[in-house]
């Protein structure tokens, strides 16, 4: 009798609000449609494939195709520049993003405070490829800005381009550049939603800017910042392709310090057109990224139960 009153109830339910469920079936189909059904192609991971079969037609290969990444003999130096850097990245940026939230918050006058979010926020629209070229014409040894600036006070020319160890603060400078108006908006906006009731408080017990910055508004977008955390750890194996290809494109003097998985990835695929061999390292990454999170959300939850994604 319970069973059959529970599925009575389930279907006056679905009755009562099937409007807002139809409201809700496009969002489900495009989701469906567009990121669950592509994921059966995981199985060309496990293939070898042939154009006339196909992803279905193409004979099964086992783990060949994972082969190629572990016998590389790049393997190690790859998933080490890929992890550090995305480590480098996620906390350089989430520190600036956070304090330029907090300074606009702080900037008193309203057409000075939205000239300069404007500004910042700009650069996300900009495409990688532009700016590589952009990179290019200003680290380039023989015309490039930075050089004639150092030329000028009467420097010697870098080779920026043959010399691997300053790249890492190169990719750091124009990731943060590109980035830091787009990814400050979360922190501003968890910034808005604190209580004012809590500065007026703290202002009359006598607390200054930084006081109150460090006392009220950074434990308070805490819950915000966790989360936003935990959703980078998600792609701390995954590349920024577009930045790492468009910024070092094919210079192999430069493999060494930024060299990361996808841009390895690419390059075996464009030389050996193995389709299975980049799904096969697609799905790596996916797995390493999903148990990276699952790991990092069980140690958040160990600390604070209501500051985790599930």
């Amino acid at each position: 009798m319970k069973k059959k009153s529970g599925i009575r109830g389930f279907f006056k339910k679905l009755y009562k609000y099937r409007i807002f469920l139809l409201m809700l079936m496009p969002a489900i189909i495009y989701t469906l449609v567009f990121a669950y059904y592509p994921m059966t192609g995981i199985v060309l991971a496990f293939k070898k494939y042939k154009y006339a079969g196909g992803i279905w037609g193409s004979p099964w290969n086992g783990l060949n195709n994972f082969k190629f990444f572990f016998q590389s003999g790049q393997a190690g130096l790859v998933t080490r520049n890929t992890v550090l850097y995305n480590v480098l990245f996620i906390i350089v940026n989430t520190v600036l993003q956070i304090a330029v939230a907090v300074f606009l918050t702080e900037i008193k006058n309203k057409s000075f405070r939205k000239i300069s979010q404007s500004l910042m926020f700009l650069p996300y629209f900009i495409s990688w490829v532009i700016v590589g070229v952009m990179a290019f014409n200003i680290l380039s040894a023989d015309y490039g800005f930075m050089n004639r600036l150092i030329e000028s006070l009467g420097g010697e020319r870098i080779s920026f381009y043959t010399t691997p160890k300053i790249w890492p603060l190169i990719l750091t400078f124009f990731n943060v550049w590109k980035g830091i108006g787009y990814g400050s908006v979360m922190y501003l906006a968890a910034i808005m939603g604190i209580d004012t009731s809590m500065y007026e408080a703290a202002a009359i017990d006598g607390a200054n800017v930084f006081q109150r910055i460090f006392k009220i508004t950074i434990p308070s977008i805490m819950p915000t910042t966790i989360i936003l955390f935990l959703m980078s750890i998600g792609g701390i194996f995954k590349g920024n392709f577009d930045m790492f290809y468009n910024l070092i494109g094919n210079n192999g003097l430069l493999y060494n310090y930024t060299d990361v998985i996808d841009t390895l990835t690419f390059r075996a695929l464009i030389t050996n057109s193995d389709y299975g061999m980049s799904a096969a390292i697609g799905l790596f990454q996916s797995v390493l990224c999903f148990i990276t999170v699952l790991v990092a959300n069980k140690l958040v939850g160990l600390y604070d139960k209501d500051y985790t994604l599930f």
